[in-house]
């Protein structure tokens, strides 16, 4: 019997503090995760279709749920989960009415071991 493949995560963050936080944590929980910084980036990464789910902080680099979405292959089906700053509601609401997951970063960060589990056992 084998056991489980973990899913493969992709972080788009262009804070290296809080890239690490992240990556830091999946890797303590066993689960796989990767990064890149910018949205060109991640949409390269994306069209190979190996990643499970995408975590975009909206305050990287511009970055928008939408611009993502579109620029993703429509082979591409992958949950995305946004999260940034509670203030910045109009950037919030622009991601959910997206499609999104969306949250602020203190939620994020407070449940970020519970999230990374509930990802990893989507289908």
């Amino acid at each position: 019997m084998c056991a489980p493949t973990t899913k493969l995560g992709l972080l788009i963050c262009s804070d290296l503090f809080f890239t690490s936080k992240v990556t830091g944590t999946a890797q303590a929980l066993g689960l796989r995760m990767e990064a890149v910084d910018d949205i060109a980036s991640a949409v390269t990464r994306l069209s190979n279709g190996e990643f499970s789910y995408v975590i975009l902080d909206l305050a990287s680099q511009n970055a928008s749920v939408p611009e993502l979405l579109t620029a993703i292959p429509s082979s591409v089906s992958v949950p995305v989960i946004a999260f940034g700053s509670h203030v910045n509601v109009e950037q919030l609401e622009s991601a959910r009415a997206a499609g999104a997951e969306v949250m602020p970063r203190s939620q994020f960060s407070a449940t970020l071991p519970d999230l990374l589990r509930r990802l990893n056992e989507l289908v």
